[in-house]
C-alpha cells in the first residue's frame, strides 16, 4: 500500500519500498477520465488489492501506452530501441553458424581434412553420413540444455548478467571450432556453442518485449527473427567469396573465425544496457525499475515513470493472485497451460508447415539443370525474400494484427505445397535421372514463393506471439519450453526431410508437399481456434482475458477494463467477500 510519504507497501508482503514522492501527487488526479466497468475486486482478493495510489497511476499508464501511436513511442523510447536491438543482435550468431555448418559438408577441402571414412565411389576421404547428422544435431543438443539452464538462472540473476556471460562464453567456444583437427572435437565444440546459442533464443525476445511499450512489441519481438535471417544471409555470402578464393584449411577456418566479429561489440552493449524494469520489479527493486525506465525512455510528457512502475506491480500482483508459482511446472497448471500449448503450438507450426522445403529449391533448380556454383547465389536470393518479408510484416502487423498474419498464412503455406505435390505426379517428375525440367522449375519457383509468404507471416510473427503469450512472471520458463519443442521438432525433421528428397531413399521429392500439406492443414486447424490476437493489449490485460477464459476468436473485440473509477465502492464490495474469495472467474 502507498503512504503519505511515498512509500508503497507490496501488497501481499512486508516489504516497503520508496519510488519517489510523484505518487503522493497523482493519487486521485486522473482516473475519473478513464471511464471503467469492471472492479478492482473482480481481479483480487482483500489481501492482495494494491493501493488506490498505484491503481490509479497503474490506469494512467495502462491508458497512456494504449493511445500511443508507433511514431510516438519511437519517439518516447529510442534507446529501449537501441539495447533491444543489441540484445536482438545475438541471434545473428545462431543463423549464422547453422548456415556456415551446412556449407561445409559439400566442400572439398572439409572432407578432405575431417573425412573419416572412404568414399566408395571414387575413393576419397569422407566424413561419415552418421557423424554428418550428429555433428549437425550438436548445437539443437545443446540449445535444448542452453535453454533449459537460461530460464532457470535468468529468473535469479536477470537478463545483463546471463547474456553477458554467454557471450563470453561463446568467444572461447570459438577458440574450439577455429582448431578443430577432428570430427570428435568439431562434435564437442558444436554442442558446447549450443548453451549461449539456447541462451540467447530466450532473452532477446523476452527482453525485447519487456523493455518497450505496447504499440513498439510486435516490431522488436520480430526482429529477432530479422537478425536470424541476417546471419544467414552473411553466411551465405561469406561461403560464396571463400568457396572459391581460398584453398586448403583456410576454406573453412575463415568463416569459422569471422564469428568473433559478433559477440564482442554486443558484449560491450549488453554490459552497458538497463535491466528489464520488469524483472527488477518482480525482484522488488522498484528504485533501480524507475531508473531503467528513465534510461529507457527519453523526456517527454507520455512516459512517466512512476506510473510505469505502478503498472508492472499492478500487473505482478494480479498475475500472483492467478498464479503465484514461478516454475516449469506452473506452466502446466491452470490458465497457463492454455498459455504454454498456445506458444509452444506457435513455434511448432513453424516447423510443421513445411518450413523444411524452403532449402529444396536449390535442389530442384539443380535438376532442372541450374549450375551447381550459383546454388550459392540462389541462397542468398532466398534469405534476402526474408529479410523484405520481415520488413512487410512490420506494416502488416500494424493494421491486421498477429493473429489474422499468423493464421491465414499458414493456410496460404498448406496451398502452396500443396500445388508442389500436385506438380510432382506429373510424368518424369521424380526421375533423378531425367528429371522433367518444367516441372523442376516450377517446383523450385513455388517453394522461393513460400520462402517470400513464410517470411511474411509465420516466421516474424512467432515471435511475437510467443513472447506476448506468457504471463510476465512465467515468461522466459514458458518461452524455454516453446523453443525446446521447436528444437526436438527441428531434430526429428532433420532425418526424415533427406530421406524424403534423396533418390536412393524415399525418392518423395516433390511428392513430400501432400505430407506437408497434411500437418500444414492441421496447424490451420489448430490455430484458427486456438490463437488469440494480442494486438493493442497490455500485459495485465491478457492475464484477464485468459483467466476469464475468452476464446481466442474474442480477445480482440472483449472489453477489458481494469481499474474502478469508484475505490470506494471496489473496497465495500470487497468488504463483503471472504478473503480469497476474490482470485477471478
Amino acid at each position: 500500500m502507498a503512504d503519505e510519504k511515498g512509500i508503497i507497501d507490496m501488497p501481499g508482503t512486508n516489504r516497503r519500498m520508496s519510488v519517489g514522492q510523484a505518487y503522493n501527487d497523482r493519487r486521485a488526479s486522473r482516473v475519473s477520465a478513464v471511464q471503467r466497468k469492471e472492479s478492482v475486486s473482480r481481479h483480487f482478493s482483500e489481501d492482495r488489492r494494491p493501493s488506490a495510489g498505484i491503481i490509479n497511476d497503474a490506469a494512467n499508464a495502462t491508458e497512456a501506452e494504449q493511445k500511443m501511436t508507433v511514431w510516438q513511442g519511437i519517439k518516447s523510447y529510442p534507446a529501449a530501441i537501441g539495447w533491444s536491438v543489441c540484445f536482438s543482435s545475438a541471434i545473428i550468431m545462431e543463423g549464422y553458424d547453422l548456415t556456415v555448418l551446412g556449407s561445409f559438408w559439400p566442400n572439398d577441402n572439409f572432407q578432405d581434412y575431417f573425412g573419416n571414412t572412404i568414399n566408395p565411389e571414387d575413393g576419397t576421404p569422407l566424413v561419415a553420413p552418421s557423424w554428418q547428422a550428429g555433428i549437425g544435431n550438436a548445437m539443437l543438443i545443446g540449445q535444448i540444455l542452453g535453454l533449459f539452464i537460461a530460464g532457470i538462472i535468468a529468473d535469479k540473476f536477470g537478463f545483463k548478467k546471463v547474456m553477458a556471460g554467454a557471450l563470453a562464453f561463446v568467444i572461447g567456444v570459438i577458440f574450439i571450432l577455429f582448431f578443430s583437427t577432428s570430427v570428435v572435437m568439431l562434435l564437442i565444440g558444436e554442442v558446447l556453442m549450443g548453451f549461449p546459442l539456447g541462451v540467447f533464443q530466450t532473452l532477446t525476445v523476452t527482453y525485447a518485449s519487456e523493455v518497450c511499450p505496447v504499440v513498439l512489441r510486435p516490431y522488436l519481438t520480430t526482429y529477432v527473427n530479422l537478425c536470424w535471417v541476417i546471419g544467414q544471409f552473411i553466411a551465405s555470402a561469406v561461403v560464396k567469396g571463400t568457396s572459391g578464393s581460398l584453398s586448403g584449411e583456410l576454406s573453412f577456418r575463415i568463416p569459422w573465425a569471422l564469428q568473433w566479429v559478433f559477440p564482442i561489440p554486443i558484449l560491450v552493449g549488453v554490459i552497458l544496457a538497463p535491466e528489464s524494469p520488469w524483472w527488477l520489479v518482480r525482484k522488488g527493486r522498484l528504485d533501480d525499475a524507475r531508473k531503467a525506465i528513465v534510461r529507457l525512455a527519453s523526456k517527454t510528457d507520455l512516459v512517466k515513470p512512476d506510473e510505469q512502475i505502478a503498472m508492472m506491480v499492478h500487473t505482478d500482483e494480479l498475475e500472483k493472485e492467478i498464479n503465484s508459482g514461478t516454475t516449469y511446472f506452473d506452466c502446466f497448471k491452470g490458465v497457463d497451460l492454455r498459455r504454454t500449448e498456445v506458444a509452444v503450438g506457435v513455434w511448432m507450426c513453424q516447423n510443421l508447415c513445411g518450413s523444411g522445403l524452403m532449402g529444396a529449391a536449390s535442389y530442384f533448380y539443380s535438376a532442372a539443370g541450374l549450375a551447381q556454383s550459383d546454388a550459392y547465389s540462389l541462397q542468398l536470393g532466398q534469405f534476402g525474400l526474408g529479410i523484405v518479408g520481415v520488413l512487410v510484416s512490420w506494416w502488416a502487423m500494424t493494421y491486421v494484427g498477429r493473429r489474422t498474419l499468423y493464421v491465414w498464412g499458414l493456410l496460404v503455406l498448406c496451398c502452396l505445397v500443396f500445388i508442389v505435390g500436385f506438380m510432382s505426379l506429373a510424368p518424369g517428375a521424380r526421375n533423378s535421372e531425367n528429371p522433367n525440367v518444367a516441372v523442376s522449375w516450377a517446383s523450385g519457383s513455388m517453394i522461393l514463393v513460400f520462402t517470400g509468404i513464410y517470411n511474411f507471416t509465420v516466421g516474424p510473427v512467432c515471435y511475437s506471439l510467443v513472447a506476448e503469450m506468457p504471463s510476465t512472471r512465467l515468461r522466459q520458463k514458458t518461452v524455454v519450453l516453446a523453443r525446446n519443442f521447436y528444437n526436438v521438432c527441428g531434430i526429428m525433421l532433420g532425418v526424415l526431410i533427406p530421406y524424403m528428397l534423396n533418390p536412393a531413399a524415399w525418392n518423395l521429392m516433390g511428392a513430400s508437399g501432400f505430407v506437408w500439406g497434411g500437418t500444414g492443414f492441421l496447424c490451420f486447424v489448430w490455430a484458427f481456434f486456438r490463437i488469440p490476437e494480442p494486438k493493442g493489449r497490455t500485459f495485465a490485460e491478457l492475464d484477464v482475458l485468459f483467466e476469464r477464459r475468452v476464446p481466442a476468436r474474442k480477445f480482440k473485440e472483449t472489453d477489458v477494463d481494469l481499474y474502478s473509477v469508484d475505490i470506494d465502492h471496489a473496497a465495500a464490495e470487497l468488504a463483503r467477500i471472504k478473503p480469497g474469495g476474490g482470485g477471478g472467474h
